[in-house]
């Protein structure tokens, strides 16, 4: 468990710690991350170059981003979206330079890759809270002080509080901070990191397998480098990888070892992006291997369905109560709206409506702030099934069938 010492500080200081771009070459000049197994280094800048790593991150949290996301207040009637007041307005333009949707899929993808996500709490002169100010999760560690109180270290200088830094955390073991996902699966990440390599040399160098040139000839050091030079460049590039290759002066081309084919060097290939999918939680046909089967059902229903229950959910969740911390003291609670996922597929979403109606779940008016729209007079009145009278009502018998029947 990580520990610091209490330290004092002044209310709003630091502020030219967050104020540094965090696209500055200072905050993404990460270090190279650790060797796997596979000779390679393995970081989570690296990692994000992985096609597959790439699509399952911006999945996620480009999908959570665009999910309509604000305060509720429960009272006695029902949960009720705030539109008005500082809960709302905070929500409504949590960042002053992003939009909330860049703001919250910037957050879930530093969250992704590097196991938290940070921001500087910004406040006006009079501690009242302006927005977020998003933090580079390389510039931040979290840890504990000796009275047992939450601090985060900030470019290895000063330390603050939940007061100034708003934390989400992904899944660890100590409490504190998340487990990068990347160090701690970093012999898979390394291996997809040395097929791409191999890949990339392969083609460079003619996508031809290593072999060596033999010639019936004695020749001196300085023949046989020119000799390399002139290979080389007959053979290296994508272009020249079926070029007709003559060779004079009794030189011979042997190949020396077996081609890619039958190193099962493609299956290799496909492997790894099922071993992403796995670290993410993302089917392999959301990634675009569409060679997966999905135990999901299908439609596009039925997969939204899924990824949401088992991918999403977890997510949402996490930072939703998060976000309640923030908005306290005040009597809200942050909460996404997930019927958003079906806002692309509009006759999936009538039915959802049509349904949650005829139970008395959703009321009109409410079905209508789902889908952007002003209430209308009386659309706040519930029903119920059978005969369509108003919820909590009795029946009555003079105008319809006899009950008893």
């Amino acid at each position: 468990m990580t520990t610091f010492a209490p330290l004092l500080k002044p209310r709003n200081a630091g502020l030219e710690s967050p104020e540094v771009p965090i696209s500055s070459a200072e905050v993404t000049k990460l270090f190279d991350g650790a060797v796997s197994a596979s000779g390679v280094a393995v970081s989570e800048k690296k990692a994000l170059g992985i096609p597959a790593v790439w699509r399952a991150v911006n999945l996620i949290a480009g999908t959570i981003g665009s999910l309509p996301f604000g305060p509720f207040r429960a009272d006695v009637e029902a949960r009720r979206k705030i539109t008005t007041g500082a809960a709302a307005t905070f929500m409504a333009k949590p960042c002053k330079y992003l939009t909330k949707y860049e703001l919250i899929e910037l957050m879930v993808g530093h969250a992704l890759i590097w196991g938290d996500a940070y921001a500087w709490r910004d406040r006006d002169e009079l501690g009242k809270q302006l927005g977020l100010i998003p933090l580079h999760p390389g510039r931040v560690k979290a840890g504990l002080t000796s009275v047992g109180e939450k601090v985060y270290q900030l470019d290895g200088k000063k330390a603050y509080t939940d007061h100034e830094i708003f934390h989400i955390p992904g899944f660890g073991f100590d409490g504190i901070g998340g487990i990068r996902p990347v160090q701690a699966m970093r012999q898979g990440f390394g291996l997809t990191l040395a097929a791409e390599e191999f890949g990339a040399r392969l083609f460079s160098n003619g996508a031809l397998s290593t072999g060596v040139l033999i010639s019936d000839q004695r020749l001196t050091p300085e023949q046989a480098d020119t000799l390399m030079a002139r290979w080389k460049q007959k053979r290296s590039g994508l272009e020249k990888a079926y070029d007709t290759i003559v060779l004079d002066s009794g030189l011979k081309y042997q190949q020396l070892s077996i081609p890619p084919e039958d190193a099962q060097f493609l299956e290799s290939r496909s492997f790894q992006v099922s071993e992403i999918s796995r670290v993410f939680g993302v089917p392999p046909h959301m990634l675009m291997d569409t060679d997966k089967a999905t135990s999901w059902g299908t439609g596009i229903e039925q997969q939204s369905i899924g990824f949401l229950v088992f991918t999403l959910r977890p997510w949402l969740t996490r930072i939703e109560q998060r976000f309640t911390l923030l908005l306290s003291p005040e009597p809200v609670y942050a909460q996404f709206t997930v019927e958003g996922l079906l806002r692309a597929d509009s006759a999936a979403r009538a039915a959802f409506y049509r349904e949650m109606w005829y139970l008395g779940v959703f009321s009109t008016n409410e079905i209508r702030a789902l889908e952007e729209l002003p209430p209308v007079e009386g659309g706040d009145v519930r029903y119920r099934p059978l005969n369509m009278g108003e919820l909590g009502s009795t029946d009555d018998t003079s105008q319809g069938a006899d009950p008893n029947a």
